[in-house]
């Protein structure tokens, strides 16, 4: 630093801790989640020992784009991911959304779908066309992209679990509409590893679901080449409560896995590499969120370059679709939504995405309406034809703080990566769960940190309105559309030829049993011959069976960070009191009712809880009422608190109410918790529900009205 640099820097930092009030920079450093100390100036001195600053657009390491000329010679794809209800309803849907600007289909699909049930199993009552659209056979596949060129648009399908009778039917379904498959463009997630971390739509073992990954990567490699077969997704994470770091590290890390699952049936890198894809999610830390983008590309050449020698360029760029959060959605005063996805959009453009979906305000309160979906379509549209965002490219390159704050980025997610390598690679680390219970750490951290008001969501931790207003949703008919895709099912079943459907899984089962590495081509024989997304399933489960976690729990983790909090220490001896009263301690269950895999709430609730001095038990996944019912009883507890993150609520919750009389503890509580619409509330309430708290809703608050409604019992 020159004479004259460190003259300016002295007298500006004393400028600065004047007006600031405070004696030393050091205090007003800004220590992140993530584990990095961000200053509040930066200059050129702070880029002195990076390397990669002289960089070029569409060169290696790809830091500042992965084409050279990014937005001016193609912009970012327009999606919306949406899906509900029927095929037929989420088609007409599409059909208007691509007429007004979209440039991409996102296709959402139910739950029964996402974990291989067809829409008439015992299991999946409550689901069916809630969380996105039902999709039973080709038959739906059809009615899907009725009237929409397959060989025209490019259409993204988020599924993993069921991944293998979803793609064969898209097929089919191209083909009966005269598209040949290898004009097909688009991308299939396909990324079964984070469903084992996060998300939980999975069915089979990870070592099966790694095969499927590894077939369809070949089959498409060969017979799409316009398709990619798998988009890595930290999206997931970060809706778990991951950090930024977090989020981008085990993405990447499960990049290299599929990469050597892929070389280990004997394709070559540069086969498959320039078609793989990334999904990351985009929340409201907006310097973070693009440096995450450009650290993404560095990180990923390098780590492809080094270890696999690839020689296509293309195989060392990483494209990337982005979504705004979903979690930042916050149910009180909802309009505020809207400007926390433009903001979010904002950073995934200016950090290089290809591709980008914005939510609707509406979200933290149930399914997107039209009028949500056009606001957040619009977005994009006034981002693309009003700001000049497609007139430079990285017009944030060479910034002192993003260039800083991305190397600090992959700094930090390099230390993870290695971890993970270390311990043998993301398929050992998911089976030892480390990455899993890192991410419920931060969740619960970051919970502690908004409970606490140390971070600030405006309209739900600081200035709240007094009164909420009342938001027009979108209501699924469950009953309904489950009643229409039963009568599709039972038509589909009577009409085919049912020697032919037979034989065709017969076959695909016995070539998951030889490992013939031609899954693929069995599973779209059979979506031909109309066999259902459950028959295909089951006859994978009959010999890969069908995966059910271990459950675990983490403790301490808020406790440690609410350790100074009075209100946290008055409600510890609240609960002790309780205890004293009972003769032990109050015991709480936390369930997931349905096919909801989502269980980010449930774990922070449960860990909370905990550390309240509750003595709490956590459900399995995916259970039924009768099921929730009979762990409540066999455990004794006193109060049942149920997760709802899809919708399946107004089914589900009347069905366990009923359990619950049935098995006559009908004295049990029961209290609900998430996406619950305040148009639900009283019928919640009619149907037995003691208190239900929405998105948002500080751990504090609930406890102590928790607390209140327990102290009404006899404890007995």
């Amino acid at each position: 630093m020159t004479e004259y640099n460190k003259k300016h820097r002295d007298e500006w930092t004393k400028r600065f801790l004047a007006e600031v009030g405070k004696e030393d920079l050091l205090e007003a450093a800004w220590n992140t989640p993530e584990g990095i100390t961000l200053k509040p100036l930066y200059t050129k001195e702070d880029l002195e020992n990076i390397a990669h600053q002289d960089t070029w657009p569409g060169a290696f390491p790809y830091l500042r784009g992965s084409k050279a000329s990014m937005y001016v010679g193609r912009p970012w794809t327009i999606r919306q991911y949406s899906g509900f209800s029927t095929a037929e309803e989420s088609n007409a849907f599409y059909r208007k959304n691509l007429i007004a600007g979209q440039t991409g289909l996102s296709v959402a699909f139910d739950l029964p779908t996402h974990r291989g049930y067809d829409s008439d199993h015992e299991r999946v009552i409550g689901d069916v066309g809630k969380a996105g659209g039902a999709i039973d056979s080709v038959e739906d596949m059809k009615s899907l992209f009725e009237g929409i060129p397959l060989d025209e648009i490019s259409v993204s399908m988020t599924m993993n679990g069921a991944v293998l009778p979803i793609l064969a039917m898209y097929v089919v379904a191209a083909e009966e509409q005269n598209t040949k498959r290898h004009h097909l463009r688009g991308t299939l997630q396909n990324d079964i590893l984070k469903e084992f971390m996060v998300r939980n739509t999975y069915i089979y073992p990870p070592g099966p679901s790694m095969r499927i990954v590894s077939d369809i990567i070949r089959f498409t490699s060969g017979e799409m080449p316009r398709f990619n077969p798998i988009s890595i997704s930290g999206y997931h994470m970060q809706e778990a409560g991951a950090t930024v770091v977090q989020e981008l590290a085990y993405t990447l890390a499960d990049g290299l896995e599929y990469i050597r699952a892929a070389l280990a049936i004997g394709l070559h890198i540069d086969d498959f590499a320039p078609r793989l894809s990334f999904f990351f999610g985009i929340g409201m830390n907006f310097f973070m969120e693009i440096a995450k983008l450009r650290a993404a590309r560095q990180l990923w050449s390098q780590l492809v370059s080094r270890e696999f020698q690839a020689k296509d360029r293309r195989s060392l760029m990483l494209r990337t679709h982005c979504q705004t959060s979903g979690v930042s959605l916050a149910s009180k005063d909802p309009y505020n939504n809207i400007v926390r996805t433009t903001i979010e959009a904002l950073a995934g453009v200016l950090g290089g995405t290809q591709s980008l979906h914005t939510n609707s305000f509406d979200e933290a309160l149930g399914l997107p309406t039209e009028f949500a979906s056009q606001i957040a379509r619009n977005t994009q549209l006034i981002m693309r034809e009003e700001m000049g965002l497609t007139k430079i490219v990285d017009p944030l390159g060479g910034s002192y703080y993003v260039e800083a704050l991305t190397h600090s980025i992959v700094t930090e997610a390099q230390k993870l990566i290695s971890e993970i390598e270390d311990i043998g690679g993301m398929t050992n680390a998911v089976a030892n769960g480390l990455p899993k219970l890192r991410i419920e750490e931060a969740a619960a951290q970051r919970q502690a940190r908004i409970d606490q008001k140390d971070e600030s969501i405006v309209g739900v931790n600081c200035f709240a309105l007094p009164d909420e207003e009342v938001v027009d949703i979108r209501h699924i008919d469950n009953q309904e559309v489950r009643r229409l895709q039963i009568e599709k099912l039972m038509l589909v079943r009577a009409t085919r030829n049912e020697s032919s459907c037979n034989s065709s899984l017969v076959a695909l089962e016995n070539s998951a049993g030889k490992d013939d590495g031609r899954l693929v081509e069995y599973a779209i024989d059979a979506a031909r011959a109309r066999a259902t997304v459950g028959e295909i399933s089951q006859r994978l489960e009959n010999v890969f069976g069908r995966y059910r976690a271990e459950i675990r729990s983490i403790s301490g983790v808020y406790g440690m960070m609410s350790s100074n909090h009075a209100e946290f220490d008055e409600l510890r001896q609240s609960v002790a009191l309780l205890a004293a009263k009972f003769g032990r301690q109050p015991r709480l269950l936390v369930a997931k009712l349905g096919q909801d895999g989502h269980d980010r709430g449930a774990k922070v609730v449960a860990t909370a809880f905990a550390d309240l001095g509750f003595d709490v038990d956590i459900g399995a996944l995916f259970q039924t009422p009768e099921e929730v019912a009979r762990q409540a009883i066999e455990n004794d507890v006193h109060i049942i608190g149920v997760s709802s993150q899809v919708a399946g609520h107004m089914t589900l919750i009347p069905e366990l109410m009923d359990a619950l009389t049935y098995s006559g503890c009908g004295h049990v509580l029961v209290a609900l918790g998430g996406v619950i619409p305040k148009q639900d509330h009283q019928h919640m309430y009619d149907s037995g529900v003691s208190v239900i708290f929405d998105p948002g809703t500080s751990i504090l608050n609930s406890a102590r009205k928790v607390i209140s409604l327990l102290s009404g019992l006899d404890g007995s």
